[in-house]
């Protein structure tokens, strides 16, 4: 094989594909196993008190599936229930208390904080105004949930029992989003991999500064959040569980994340225009609002998800033997790496070789994402829309 063939753009550009890939691999904190679930644990000699936060825009679809979940909590200590509507118009609110009529369980308040002033996102005004309620019981816990999140009957058990076991000031999961349509199993999990990617999940139990969780499930000590001032701090954050996390530890705080096993959403994504506004309403964000990083972003992508299979075609068209295999390794990696989530998500491996196609359809969504921004319209979440970092500042 010539010296001419090793030094052809395309095989150069396959070579820095599949170096990347083994950097991935072996370097990035394993982000790619799914093994990360809640530590070991034992249960403590007398549960703390906890006070569960819901946040509630218009999910009236969701709640039925959701909210007798949490009523139904097996906790040993005193806890309690507050779901905040925030400026529903599809009767939220009503149908919550009719569910802890017909279902029981844990005490829930419903109460309504009205709409956000200048520089707080809606569902950060929500969440301020349930951990002043709740601060009035002064629980030693607050359970920061979503409203489409559906619990285990253990889950707040086993939550409270790894913070307090593990000395967590945050200990949150990563809920099993629903993979049902067509769509939501092509880019379902490769959402919550790509998420791991960026903040792989072993690098944020340690004191060090990858910072992150996922809104749909966090255990916070009230006392931290009063110390790291939440929410107040991050008032302004679209990506708010990112930013919540960053807070705690740029408070002294130790933060743990990890796959859940029995926290599931309920929310669907059943067309892939839902799935798009779901990404792109906040993935400039993510970037900060810099068309630098949004760049450098766009050729990431493409070195790391699109040259693979392209190389592959490319050099097997032009009789280029060297890029062929060289893709070709780095597209077995790329789907080798894949497969623990596709399984997590009890999904057939054939769909890891398409994780390009995916990650193609998130660096479309990431520029329309910044699009969308230059046009005025910013992130938009039902019905509300933060256009301008200065009013809503990337604080994911």
């Amino acid at each position: 094989m010539s010296a001419d063939v090793w030094t052809s753009p395309v095989t150069v550009v396959s070579a820095l594909s599949l170096a990347a890939w083994l950097w991935l691999l072996l370097a990035r904190g394993f982000f790619w196993r799914t093994d990360v679930t809640l530590p070991a644990r034992r249960e403590p000699a007398a549960w703390p008190s906890v006070c569960v936060v819901v946040p509630a825009r218009d999910e009236a679809a969701v709640l039925p599936a959701s909210l007798p979940s949490l009523l139904a909590q097996d906790y040993p200590g005193r806890a309690e229930v507050f779901l905040v509507d925030d400026g529903s118009t599809d009767g939220t609110g009503e149908l919550a208390g009719e569910l802890a009529r017909r279902h029981g369980g844990l005490t829930l308040t419903v109460t309504s904080p009205g709409e956000p002033p200048a520089g707080w996102t809606g569902k950060l005004w929500a969440v301020r105004h349930g951990i002043a309620l709740a601060r009035a019981r002064g629980p030693e816990y607050l359970l920061l949930t979503d409203a489409d999140i559906a619990h285990a009957p253990d889950s707040l058990r086993e939550l409270v029992a790894a913070a307090g076991d593990g000395g967590f000031e945050v200990v949150s999961q990563m809920a099993r989003l629903r993979v049902v349509s067509g769509w939501e199993r092509l880019v379902v999990p490769a959402f919550v991999y790509f998420f791991a990617q960026l903040y792989p999940f072993r690098w944020i139990a340690r004191r060090g500064r990858t910072a992150a969780a996922a809104g749909g499930c966090v255990l916070l000590r009230a006392e931290t959040a009063e110390r790291a001032r939440i929410p107040e701090a991050i008032r302004h954050a679209v990506i708010d569980d990112v930013a919540l996390a960053r807070a705690v530890k740029g408070a002294g705080g130790r933060v743990w994340l990890g796959l859940a096993e029995r926290v599931d959403s309920v929310r669907p994504y059943p067309r892939l225009g839902d799935l798009w506004r779901m990404v792109s309403r906040s993935a400039y964000a993510q970037l900060r609002h810099n068309p630098l990083v949004l760049a450098g972003t766009v050729a990431g992508l493409a070195l790391v998800y699109l040259v693979p299979p392209l190389a592959v075609v490319v050099g097997a068209a032009r009789g280029e033997t060297a890029a062929a295999l060289l893709g070709g390794a780095a597209w077995l990696v790329l789907a080798g790496t894949y497969a623990p989530m596709l399984r997590y998500y009890r999904q057939p491996l054939w769909l890891a070789p398409l994780l390009p196609f995916t990650a193609f359809l998130y660096l479309l969504m990431t520029v329309d994402s910044a699009v969308q921004h230059y046009r005025g319209r910013g992130a938009a979440w039902k019905g509300r829309t933060y256009a301008r970092p200065d009013v809503v500042p990337d604080e994911g």
